[in-house]
């Protein structure tokens, strides 16, 4: 307490010496009291004081402002660049989608057969999405166990009875949906199915005398009448001699079935002259 006191008679002392000098100086001058000086010190002091603490609020306010003004131009910038980076997205969205149009024109055009582009409107929920839903039915003459390819590859067979404007598809790794295949080296036939647990297949019956390698390419033959011969099933991923007659073959599939949004379904039967004006 006594250091406190002690300091505030400092500062007074210090506040008044100041005064007296000021007032001293100002009664220097010819016509002036001491006392006339002691007041117009007194108001100078006063005044300096008072300026001071003018330019200290104006400096704090001014920072301020211009803070609160950094603020708002910061949220500016972030939502330009949240809209720059959305607009991004977009772009490459449909960039995308033009890549695997022109890789399905593409298809079309190298394939001598009849074909309707659809477009991937659903899948199922079970594991692996092993059906999808595609935007042509029975409206597009589209029926039960047209083969439906893509680039990559097969991509399954329709199922059931399509619907006017939609049909499903069972995909090629779907236990229900097997294709005629065989290995393109060697030409060795067999039965590609797809297996439960894994987005994987089988190829059964294939001779254990037949050579087969892991990196050979399964293609389909054409042998159960509904995929074209020659297209592409996946690769060998392994093999290994069986118990009884044939080998154990694991086929990796050629297409990602989780990623597939286009596709040819390759139209056979009558109304395929009415079939190509919707297309």
């Amino acid at each position: 307490m006594w250091k406190s006191s002690k300091a505030a008679y400092v500062v007074v002392a210090v506040l008044v010496g100041h005064l007296v000098l000021i007032s001293a100086q100002v009664a220097a001058l010819p016509g002036t009291s001491f006392a006339e000086g002691l007041f117009f010190g007194t108001l100078a002091e006063g005044q300096r004081l008072v300026a001071g603490a003018v330019g200290a609020v104006r400096n704090v306010w001014q920072g301020y402002v211009g803070l609160r003004g950094a603020h708002e131009t910061n949220r500016e910038l972030r939502t330009e660049v949240d809209q720059l980076r959305l607009r991004l997205q977009q772009e490459r969205a449909l960039a995308e989608q033009a890549r695997r149009l022109e890789r399905l024109l593409e298809l079309r055009r190298s394939v001598d057969l009849d074909t309707l582009s659809a477009r991937v409107i659903g899948a199922d929920a079970t594991p692996w999405f092993r059906t999808l839903t595609v935007d042509r039915g029975s409206g597009d003459y589209v029926h039960e166990d047209l083969a439906v390819i893509s680039p990559a590859g097969v991509v399954g067979r329709i199922a059931g009875r399509p619907g006017p404007r939609a049909a499903r598809v069972h995909l090629l790794i779907d236990r229900n949906a097997a294709a005629g295949a065989m290995i393109e080296r060697t030409r060795a036939a067999g039965i590609v199915v797809g297996l439960d647990e894994l987005a994987e297949l089988r190829m059964d019956y294939v001779p254990n005398e037949e050579d087969v390698r892991v990196g050979d390419r399964v293609v389909t033959s054409g042998a159960e009448g509904i995929y074209p011969p020659g297209f592409v099933i996946g690769t060998v991923g392994g093999t290994a001699r069986g118990p009884e007659l044939y080998q154990s073959i694991r086929v990796t599939p050629a297409v990602d079935f989780t990623r597939v949004a286009q596709v040819l379904i390759v139209m056979d039967g009558a109304g395929d002259q009415l079939a190509e004006g919707t297309r």
